[in-house]
C-alpha cells in the first residue's frame, strides 16, 4: 500500500513537472525577420569619416547608427583594385573579382583584347530615356547576390529595388532578380530603368521625374552649412593648388552658384551635396509607392549615395566641400531613417552603412606636408613598356593598357607572332620595377610565389580573373596613384586609405556594440544572410559577423 501511494506521488510529480515544462515552451508560426532590409553604400566614404567630423554630426544620422547600432571597426576590403563597381559587387555577393567577374568599372576582356564597362548590355535598351545610358544590367556578374537569395528564399515574393545616381551603384546591388533598378540619366535629367526589369516606368517614378527635382536643387546654389571658419578643413591650405573647380567658376571656393553654372548640365548635380538628397529623395518614393517594408516577407532596398565620390574626385578629402558634402548627408540620413521608423516602423527594420572604397590624399598636398607621396604617370609608363617590347620583338602595341593598374597584353598578336607570353612578362616586370613610384610588380599566374608580404598576395589573388584581369599586378609605393600631377583624388590601391572601410549595422537583430578585430567587406553578405536566415551567395567566400547579432553566444 506504501508502495503504490509512493508510486502515485511520484506519478503526480512528474506529470505536473512536464505540464509545468510545457507551458514554459513557446513556439510560433513564422521565423521572425525584418520587415525591410536597407542597404546604404556610401561611395568612397573613407572609415575615418565617421570621427573626423563626428563633433558636428547630428544625433538621428550617423551618430544614431553608432550610438544604436553596431560598429565593425576595422573592415578591410581583401582584393585590388579598390573601384566603385568591384565594391559594390563584393558587398552584395560575399565573393571577389576572382569568382564574381567585375575585375574593374571598366575591364579587358583577355580573350579578344575589347574593353567591357561592368554593367554594359547591349540586348536591353532604356526605359524612360532614349540615351546609351540606359543600355545596362546585371548580366556581367557572374555570381548571385544577397539580393537575389532573398527572392530565391521566399519564392521571388520579396520586393528587391536599386537606386544610385550611377547605373553600376544601382544595378549590381539589386542583383539579377530584382524588381528594378533606377539610375540618373545626364541627358534628360531623369530617373531611368532598362528593359532588363521593365517595359516602362511605374507612374510614380515618371511623376517624380515630372517634378525635376534636380533642376530644383541646382537652382538653390551650394553654400556651406554653417559659418566657413568653423570647418576642421577650413584653414588655409591653398585650395586651388589640390581642388577642381566646377567649370565656369573662378575659384574652387564657397559659394557656389549652381545655378549659374549648371547651364542645362543638370548632371552637375553628382558632384553636389544634392545628388545624395536627389538619391534619398527616389529611396523614400519607392518605400512609399511599392510598399515596401509592409510585404508578407522581407523586403530589400539597395541605395548607393554616389556624390561623395563625385565630390571627392574633385576636391579630395581635406576640402571644405568634402566636410560640408558629409554634413549635408547626415542630415539627409537622419530624416531617412526618421521616415523610415514613420513608414516601416522603428525596430522592424535593419539597415547597414558601409563603402565601396575608400580614397587617398592628394599627393601634391602630402609633399607639401612632408609626407612620403607621388604620381606615378600610367600613359607613359604604357609608352616606355610598348617600345622596349618593340625594340625586342619587332612588334607594335604588345600592351594594350595598364587599366587597374595591372598591364593587359595583346594576347591576340602575342599568339599570332609566337611570342613567349613568359619572356614579355618577366620584361615588363624588370622594367616597371624600375620605375619611381613602383614598389612591386606581379605576375598574377606565379603570385603565391612572390616576395611579397602575404597580405598583398591574398588580395592579388583575390582580385584576380582569369578572363578580365590584366597578367601582371603593379603595386604601387604608399602615398602614391596612377596620374601625373592635378587636382582632387582618386582611389584603387591596397592602402588603408582605399581599403579601410565603415561597416556599421542598425535595426531589427543588431545588438548595440562595437568590434575591433579585422572582419572584411566580403562578410557583410554572409552576415545578412544569417539575420534573414537564408543561404548566402553563390560566390560566398565571406563569413558572418556573429558578434552583430543579437542571438549569437561566444
Amino acid at each position: 500500500m506504501k508502495f503504490r501511494s509512493l508510486f502515485f506521488a511520484v506519478f503526480l510529480v512528474a506529470t505536473g513537472a512536464s505540464a509545468q515544462s510545457k507551458k514554459t515552451i513557446t513556439t510560433t508560426s513564422t521565423l521572425p525577420r525584418p520587415k525591410l532590409v536597407v542597404g546604404i553604400v556610401v561611395d568612397q566614404m573613407r572609415w575615418d569619416y565617421l570621427y573626423r567630423y563626428y563633433d558636428r554630426y547630428q544625433a538621428g544620422g550617423f551618430k544614431r547608427m553608432l550610438n544604436e547600432g553596431f560598429t565593425c571597426e576595422n573592415t578591410l576590403i581583401p582584393y585590388i583594385p579598390t573601384v566603385t563597381a568591384i565594391g559594390h559587387s563584393t558587398v552584395y555577393t560575399g565573393s571577389v573579382p576572382s569568382i564574381h567577374g567585375i575585375a574593374g568599372n571598366d575591364f579587358i576582356i583577355q580573350a579578344t583584347g575589347k574593353s567591357m564597362y561592368c554593367t554594359d548590355d547591349s540586348t536591353v535598351t532604356a526605359v524612360g530615356s532614349t540615351s546609351i545610358a540606359g543600355k545596362m544590367s546585371p548580366r556581367n556578374l557572374l555570381a548571385s547576390t544577397i539580393t537575389d537569395e532573398l527572392k530565391l528564399a521566399t519564392n521571388f515574393r520579396s520586393k528587391v529595388i536599386g537606386i544610385a545616381l550611377k547605373d553600376r551603384g544601382g544595378i549590381l546591388p539589386a542583383g539579377h532578380a530584382a524588381n528594378a533598378a533606377y539610375w540618373f540619366d545626364d541627358a534628360n535629367g531623369a530617373w531611368i530603368s532598362s528593359t532588363y526589369y521593365m517595359k516602362d516606368l511605374p507612374a510614380w517614378v515618371k511623376a517624380f521625374n515630372a517634378g525635376k527635382p534636380a533642376e530644383k536643387y541646382l537652382k538653390q546654389d551650394w553654400n556651406t552649412l554653417y559659418p566657413l571658419n568653423t570647418y576642421v578643413q577650413s584653414a588655409t591650405d591653398n585650395s586651388p593648388r589640390y581642388e577642381g573647380k566646377f567649370s565656369g567658376a573662378e575659384a574652387p571656393t564657397f559659394p557656389i552658384k549652381t545655378s549659374e553654372l549648371y547651364k542645362g548640365r543638370i548632371g552637375m548635380i553628382r558632384s553636389t551635396p544634392y545628388g545624395n538628397s536627389l538619391t534619398l529623395d527616389l529611396a523614400k518614393a519607392a518605400v512609399e509607392n511599392e510598399q515596401l517594408g509592409k510585404n508578407v516577407v522581407t523586403d530589400f532596398l539597395a541605395v548607393s549615395l554616389s556624390s561623395t565620390d563625385y565630390v571627392g574626385h574633385q576636391f579630395g578629402p581635406n576640402s571644405v566641400e568634402a566636410e560640408d558634402t558629409y554634413l549635408r548627408l547626415d542630415n539627409d540620413l537622419s530624416a531617412f531613417f526618421t521616415y523610415l521608423d514613420a513608414k516601416v516602423g522603428k525596430g522592424n527594420y535593419t539597415v547597414f552603412l558601409t563603402a565601396d572604397h575608400g580614397a587617398a590624399h592628394n599627393p601634391q598636398f602630402l609633399i607639401d606636408h612632408n609626407i612620403p607621396a607621388g604620381y606615378w604617370d600610367e600613359t607613359a609608363a604604357r609608352t616606355q613598356l610598348n617600345k622596349l617590347l618593340e625594340d625586342k620583338y619587332k612588334a607594335k602595341n604588345l600592351v594594350l593598357g595598364l587599366n587597374n593598374y595591372q598591364v593587359n597584353f595583346n594576347n591576340a598578336l602575342i599568339s599570332k607572332e609566337a611570342i613567349s607570353e613568359e619572356a614579355l612578362k618577366a620584361d615588363c616586370i624588370a622594367a616597371l620595377q624600375k620605375q619611381a613610384g613602383v614598389a612591386y610588380a606581379v605576375d598574377m599566374q606565379k603570385v603565391q610565389a612572390a616576395n611579397i608580404p602575404e597580405d598583398l598576395r591574398t588580395r592579388i589573388s583575390n582580385g584576380y580573373n582569369v578572363e578580365r584581369s590584366g597578367t601582371i599586378q603593379i603595386i604601387l609605393k604608399p602615398g602614391w596613384y596612377g596620374g601625373h600631377g592635378g587636382t582632387g583624388t582618386t582611389h584603387g590601391t591596397w592602402n588603408p586609405y582605399d581599403a579601410h572601410i565603415p561597416l556599421v549595422f542598425m535595426g531589427w537583430g543588431i545588438k548595440h556594440g562595437s568590434l575591433v578585430r579585422e572582419t572584411h567587406m566580403t562578410d557583410i553578405a554572409a552576415t545578412l544572410a544569417a539575420l534573414l536566415h537564408i543561404q548566402a551567395p553563390s560566390g560566398n567566400i565571406g563569413a558572418p559577423i556573429g558578434e552583430v547579432l543579437k542571438w549569437f553566444k561566444d
